[in-house]
């Protein structure tokens, strides 16, 4: 069971409402998996769920700290997983204990941890506009994010996940494609 719902974004802040809409539905114990290019917009993405979930501290790609825990009205995990080579190395980590029912947890990456991932999450994939391998590369390594759209294609795995989406449809119809875009 699984439905799927495209969306695009023309700014950040925008991002960050749709983060927003989907974070207001999360319950403690979700697990939502970000893909997509470097500079995509993945972090972008939390930023804009930790606000919904009442989190104050800046959020930050933990590429390098890999994971990074913050208070709000639920609890937050971040997980970034890029930087793992392999599923042996998330296991050792213990991220796969990490997907647990005590917080609402976002992994970067999380395609790197499909077969840890609960049967029941949602899937988020950001999308750059077409861009040349070396400006894409240059935006991500600066950290930037680019005004350019965004594609944003939601899929829920599991019956809780496509009820919701099912349910916030309308909310997130402003960001459905139009004829003719990208």
């Amino acid at each position: 069971m699984s439905r799927l719902l495209e969306l695009i974004t023309t700014a950040p802040a925008q991002t960050h409402e749709v983060a927003g809409i989907l974070a207001d539905a999360a319950v403690v114990g979700d697990v939502i998996a970000l893909t997509g290019e470097l500079g995509a917009g993945k972090t972008c993405f939390v930023q804009g769920a930790a606000k919904a979930l009442g989190v104050t501290d800046r959020v930050t790609s933990p590429s390098f700290i890999l994971r990074k825990e913050y208070e709000g009205r639920l609890p937050l995990l971040h997980l970034d997983v890029y930087r793992l080579e392999s599923l042996q190395e998330v296991l050792d980590l213990g991220f796969g204990d990490a997907l647990d029912n005590q917080r609402v947890t976002f992994v970067e990456w999380g395609d790197a941890m499909a077969p840890l991932l609960p049967t029941d999450h949602l899937e988020v994939e950001l999308h750059l506009p077409e861009l040349d391998t070396v400006g894409a590369a240059s935006a991500a390594s600066a950290g930037d994010w680019q005004p350019e759209p965004r594609r944003i294609v939601l899929r829920s795995h599991g019956p809780s996940w496509t009820r919701r989406l099912a349910e916030l449809e309308p909310r997130l119809r402003r960001w459905a494609p139009q004829e003719g875009d990208a």
